[in-house]
């Protein structure tokens, strides 16, 4: 009975974590900001009874920020809801086909420079919302500032996230009642079914891309989190179909997408939770206050969610880990660079492409070391013989000029066809000219 009280508080900790979460991505991405409560109530209830990860909390994420709203920017927030749909049921097709694991396989140094790039970008994104005017910036700062210090008090078990965000809005009411707030509409006439008639392949291409940066940012967070309890560890092809259920159904509210966010899945280990019904208690609590309760949103300044969004983008920076990368590995560093940079000046897509074949290209120079030794009874190499280095080969093969050569070949441990055929055809060109060419290995 102990563990469900601790569940009990967990649920309530998260929730106060969530609730502002929620609202500010959906402001953020350009939708009314009770789907963003209901994506969370979604990732919560339904997502959060199904099997695949026992701690980690799943509901609309600061990473998908720009997605989403670049997709509303151009198909229209009608289109949102078909698009949702598709990705979920693609990644209940992945899931199914048990692709969850694949998602492990991706460069550390691409993952950290996606989640650099969308920080910054959902970092950029909000200033507009600070810089409006001295009042907006005030608020912002000081809502940063609170959440900050307030870590460090022994009350921290109210996420400071929470404690700012209440503390401005008392403090814009008081003395600064002529700032932005937010807009609630009602639930009846933002939740709609999707409408299929808007599908095309510009829908479906950005279908296929929210599964995939929705799959992939789930299945880190389940890597991460299952570092943090001691308790049963995520069935990753199970949690993919979780998060395509949910998915599903947010899509057919015509609500946000969803992925586990590392936010509220650490404040619920943090919490003591020890089952499931931390994470479905807490969408409950968030379906309460979408019902009862969703006239408080219109008291919170759009200033205030800017700063917790900026904060929420500082932290997928990730700076030590940054600097931890510049100082063991230059090149990862450079694809960590290359695709944060993109994402910035480009998109999430292209960024995260470009740097997953820059991570292929360094990894396939890595593993094509060769060394070709000339010695005085021949030539001997040791390493990968790719095509990557097929001119250092045949430069040093060019250098050797003797009657009588021995290859030894016995240190190679991959030999591709383009070395293998220019090495036959250096030893019949060889032999040939009247030399003998013994082969070692081969």
């Amino acid at each position: 009975m102990k563990k469900y009280w601790t569940d009990l508080g967990a649920s309530v900790v998260v929730f106060l974590v969530a609730l502002p979460l929620c609202v500010g991505v959906a402001v953020a991405s350009g939708v009314p900001a009770e789907l963003g409560i209901v994506t969370g109530v979604v990732g919560g209830i339904v997502v959060g009874l199904l099997p695949g990860s026992t701690m980690q909390v799943s509901g609309p994420a600061a990473g998908l920020t720009v997605l989403v709203a670049d997709a509303v920017g151009r198909h229209g927030i009608q289109a949102l809801g078909v698009i949702v749909l598709g990705a979920g049921l693609l990644q209940v097709a992945l899931g199914l086909a048990r692709c969850g694991r694949w998602f492990r396989a991706i460069s550390p140094s691409v993952v950290q420079g996606m989640l650099a790039g969308i920080g910054l970008v959902l970092i950029f994104g909000q200033l507009r919302h600070l810089l409006v005017s001295p009042i907006a910036l005030a608020l912002g700062l000081l809502t940063v500032l609170i959440m900050l210090l307030w870590q460090r008090t022994p009350m921290r078990v109210v996420p400071g996230i929470l404690v700012g965000v209440v503390v401005c809005t008392g403090f814009a009411a008081v003395f600064a009642s002529s700032v932005d707030r937010i807009t609630v509409g009602t639930l009846s006439a933002d939740v709609h079914l999707p409408d299929f008639s808007l599908l095309n392949t510009g829908v479906i291409g950005t279908a296929v891309v929210f599964a995939l940066v929705a799959s992939a940012e789930s299945m880190f967070s389940a890597a991460a989190v299952d570092r943090m309890h001691s308790g049963p560890r995520t069935q990753y092809n199970k949690e993919l179909v979780a998060q395509g259920v949910g998915n599903t159904i947010c899509g057919l509210l015509g609500a946000l997408p969803m992925t586990a966010v590392i936010v509220r899945s650490s404040a619920n280990v943090s919490a003591g939770a020890r089952t499931k019904a931390s994470r479905v208690l807490h969408g409950v609590w968030l379906l309460l206050f979408v019902v009862l309760l969703p006239g408080l949103l219109t008291l919170i300044p759009v200033a205030v969610l800017a700063a917790v969004l900026v904060h929420a983008g500082w932290k997928l920076l990730g700076l030590r880990e940054v600097v931890t990368l510049w100082r063991t590995d230059r090149a990862e560093s450079f694809v960590f660079v290359l695709t944060a940079g993109l994402i910035v000046a480009t998109d999430l897509l292209t960024g995260t492409v470009a740097g997953l074949l820059a991570a292929v290209v360094k990894t396939a120079w890595d593993v094509s070391r060769l060394q070709v030794t000339v010695t005085p009874e021949g030539v001997a190499l040791r390493g990968n013989a790719t095509f990557l280095r097929l001119p250092v080969l045949l430069e040093e093969l060019d250098r050797v000029d003797r009657e009588h050569v021995r290859m030894d070949l016995s240190g190679v441990r991959h030999l591709d066809q383009a070395c293998g055929q220019a090495i036959d055809q250096w030893v019949d060109e060889s032999r040939k000219a009247g030399k003998t060419v013994d082969l070692v290995g081969r």
